[in-house]
């Protein structure tokens, strides 16, 4: 972690689609095998584990094919490459593996940021991000991070770049340097490159942010939000001071959006600016609370036709969250259950810090979790537990009890319901 944050132990990115080829495959295949070797219970004799150290060697070589192949003269071929790295990497925790490997790939991911389209350039962002976090936050990761971070901010600025390309500059300038920022310098730097993306987005004179954007580029600028406001996770106070007197009130302009995904992730950071003031001053006043409140509301219990069903649950029940932290100081609680652990997500600080890992790891968030000493030091889960099969096996119910606990669950569920329409059918 980054030395200079003492709230480091505080979501609308595009993810990249898997590619139908079979290099990207068969590298997924094997890890998910690896993957689930790892978590299922079994007793495993010594030829089975011959076997299984005979697989991790296949599935080494397989990857060493894939980063000499990211340096290959065919587009295509380096981008089957780079969906491949990103499958490994984003489903296995191979710190060894690609310590010794990282100024190679790191030199790799430059050229095809340099020169590589659209699609590739975002696969080299992705992967430059996953890189980061195989790294940590130590020497290795800051070194990543501080040798592309240049290059990240000149296409993520560049308004001729690919839109694409620049979501995913935008999603790993934030991710990077919240993982291996080593100064203050870096961080402000990052801090105002994404500023500079959505920063037109609240102004004065804009009555509908997102209307005059086309639907890339109001995913770019989802994206630029998201980062930045991951980022003020981990700001010193001085710094909040300084930005929740000039965002605070301008924030606000963007909940008029006619972009859901906008109007959720402005109105998910008003929530983190409130949250990050009131721990620097528990008794923290904003002159326009009232009139937040009111826009808040209205956002809460939004019912308008046209916009689409699941659009407006998803909206409503946010805003719900938002206004009532703002009102009363509770955050929803939400608990993460991976392996034979648990962790609570219970502010917006921890929330959207989660929320950035989720979208950057899919479902290999959880094996990260159990795993990754990174994501365990950020969320404060200690060292990775070491269980035997015995253990595991012992944690788990059979398919039988399973289906027994369920059948039970229906049967109740059918009695409430019939008793309810039995009442219903009386009144009427």
């Amino acid at each position: 972690m980054a030395l200079f944050c003492p709230l480091r132990t505080r979501n609308a990115k595009m993810e990249s689609q898997a590619s139908d080829d079979d290099a990207a495959s068969e590298v997924l295949s094997h890890y998910s095998s690896a993957s689930e070797n790892a978590s299922v219970a079994e007793e495993v004799t010594g030829s089975e584990a011959v076997d299984e150290q005979a697989q991790q060697e296949e599935v080494e070589d397989k990857l060493k094919e894939c980063i000499d192949n990211v340096m290959d003269k065919s587009a295509k071929t380096r981008q089957v490459a780079l969906e491949s790295l990103r499958l490994a990497f984003s489903s296995k925790t191979l710190f060894d593996f690609l310590v010794e490997r990282r100024l190679t790939l790191t030199d790799s991911l430059e050229k095809c940021l340099k020169k590589g389209k659209g699609e590739e350039q975002s696969l080299a962002a992705t992967v430059l991000t996953l890189l980061c976090l195989q790294m940590g936050s130590g020497p290795e990761g800051e070194e990543v991070f501080r040798s592309l971070k240049p290059l990240l901010i000149t296409i993520l600025t560049d308004s001729s770049a690919s839109p694409v390309a620049r979501q995913s500059c935008a999603t790993a300038l934030g991710m990077c340097c919240y993982i291996a920022a080593a100064d203050m310098e870096d961080l402000i730097s990052c801090l105002v490159c994404l500023e500079s993306i959505f920063g037109s987005l609240c102004s004065e004179d804009a009555n509908l942010p997102s209307s005059h954007h086309s639907p890339l580029l109001q995913v770019l600028h989802c994206n630029s939000l998201q980062s930045w406001s991951l980022l003020l996770t981990i700001c010193p106070a001085t710094q909040i001071r300084k930005i929740l007197d000039y965002h605070l009130p301008k924030l606000p302009l963007m909940l008029l959006s006619d972009n859901v995904n906008l109007r959720i992730i402005a109105g998910e950071t008003i929530a983190l600016l409130f949250e990050l003031a009131r721990d620097i001053e528990e008794d923290f006043f904003y002159e326009d609370t009232d009139l937040l409140c009111t826009k808040l509301k209205a956002l809460a219990t939004d019912s308008n036709k046209y916009r689409a069903k699941t659009d407006r649950r998803k909206q409503r029940s946010i805003f719900r969250d938002v206004l009532h932290f703002i009102e009363n100081g509770e955050c929803h609680e939400e608990t993460i259950k991976f392996g034979l652990e648990c962790m609570y997500v219970d502010s917006w600080a921890r929330r959207r810090t989660y929320n950035a890992f989720k979208e950057t790891l899919g479902s290999g968030v959880r094996h990260h979790l159990q795993n990754n000493e990174l994501l365990r030091d950020i969320f404060e889960l200690g060292p990775p537990l070491v269980l035997d099969a015995a253990a595991i096996k012992a944690s788990k119910i059979s398919r039988f009890e399973k289906h027994l606990y369920n059948s039970a669950a229906f049967k109740a569920r059918t009695k409430a319901r019939s008793r309810v329409r039995d009442k219903r059918a009386d009144v009427l």
